[in-house]
């Protein structure tokens, strides 16, 4: 059976971004065919998606690698997620669906509840589904998978301190939503962006410099399930 080459794209993808493999190391398309279970075709077309995207850089006399992002690199995807998380609340206000609203809804009714009882892991987790449902909701594929990207990335480069109040958090996630219910653009757009701003106050760089040593830790992630691990 033929493994898609945007699975193969995906595990890789998350797993650079949990660091299994560490920044600047070599990505050979033999060792990651053999660790998951695939061909070296969808991984060769993988390493093309993931180049584009700025996770891997192809060097010279090393092939492909994973990137080493500067941190000016990395404070510019954080302003350019300030300018873009509020324009997709803007239009998931005009756009969104009432399958949209449910999910949101819901999501906001989990956070609210875990926020009160604590939980930080869980409370991550719920708040990246609601993000990438509100993104979904704005109607556009360019912006939600440009946003999708910006968050993979952010997870890569930064570790995210919780909240120092998660209710007051996920009460303004249900103000964005009561707002794109409402079809309040600008409301909604006003919200994230303070939102958004408080959040991005949590980030800290997970670099200090450059990597280089080939080190792979433990993936978590399997494309083929049936094929055996190395």
């Amino acid at each position: 059976m033929r493994i898609p080459a945007h699975s193969v794209c995906t595990a890789i993808r998350d797993d650079i971004v949990a660091g299994v493999y560490e920044r600047g190391s070599r990505l050979t398309e033999e060792l990651l065919a053999r660790r998951y279970g695939v061909s070296r075709v969808p991984v060769r077309e993988a390493l093309r998606t993931l180049e584009a995207e700025g996770f891997v850089v192809t060097r010279r006399h090393a092939g492909a690698c994973v990137a080493e992002p500067t941190e000016q690199e990395a404070a510019d995807l954080l302003e350019m997620r300030l300018l873009l998380e509020p324009l997709g609340a803007s239009r998931a206000a005009q756009r969104r669906t009432e399958a949209h609203l449910k999910v949101l809804r819901g999501l906001v009714r989990l956070g609210q509840e875990r926020a009160r009882r604590g939980g930080s892991e869980d409370l991550r987790s719920l708040g990246g589904w609601f993000h990438e449902t509100l993104a979904q909701a704005c109607g556009s594929h360019a912006l939600s998978s440009t946003l999708t990207r910006l968050r993979h990335k952010i997870a890569w480069m930064y570790a995210v301190e919780a909240p120092a109040d998660p209710v007051e958090s996920w009460a303004e996630h249900g103000a964005i939503v009561d707002a794109v219910a409402r079809g309040d653009g600008e409301r909604a757009r006003a919200i994230t962006a303070l939102h958004t701003e408080r959040a991005a106050a949590a980030h800290r760089l997970r670099f200090a410099g450059g990597g280089g040593a080939e080190r792979v830790r433990t993936s978590q992630h399997a494309v083929n399930m049936s094929g055996r691990r190395h």
